[in-house]
């Protein structure tokens, strides 16, 4: 059986679910304070393990893996993850992604974002984002988004 996670290349968002006010040392970047709600986390899965990133994401989340790679690392075993959407493209689309999604949400300065020119990676609501950035993708890409839930893994 092919497992589509390998193969399969493109953009993904976490949506994450922050429970609690929250102070996380998120490697160079410091402290940051973390508030009550909902973050969104725009990543590429463009390279040799396309969408297999997201389940690493996943395992970080609930403990079963302690490596702190990314910022996203950091702040993972803090939060709930609600889902991952992917959006299936050849495209290079992350920081448009993350630049759409800065016109609704709040970002979190500098956070996932060492290796382009953008502000952030990191959004941040009070309320739940995710039609909001279904809807964004489908405008960048024109693909539709496949939801994956953390409990529900090929």
């Amino acid at each position: 059986m092919v497992n589509f996670q390998e193969w399969m290349k493109g953009v993904y968002i976490l949506i994450l679910r922050m429970k609690e006010y929250k102070n996380i040392c998120v490697g160079r970047l410091g402290i940051i304070h973390f508030r009550r709600g909902y973050y969104a986390y725009v990543g590429s899965a463009r390279g040799p393990g396309g969408f297999k990133r997201v389940t690493r994401h996943f395992d970080v989340a609930s403990g079963e893996n302690k490596t702190r790679k990314w910022h996203i690392d950091h702040i993972l075993p803090y939060t709930e993850v609600v889902c991952a959407v992917f959006v299936p493209t050849s495209d290079d689309v992350e920081c448009s992604v993350a630049s759409a999604l800065a016109t609704s949400f709040e970002g979190i300065k500098g956070f996932g974002c060492s290796d382009c020119h953008c502000d952030t990676h990191l959004y941040f609501s009070e309320n739940d984002m995710k039609a909001k950035i279904i809807d964004s993708c489908k405008l960048i890409t024109g693909n539709e988004s496949i939801i994956m839930h953390p409990n529900v893994q090929e």
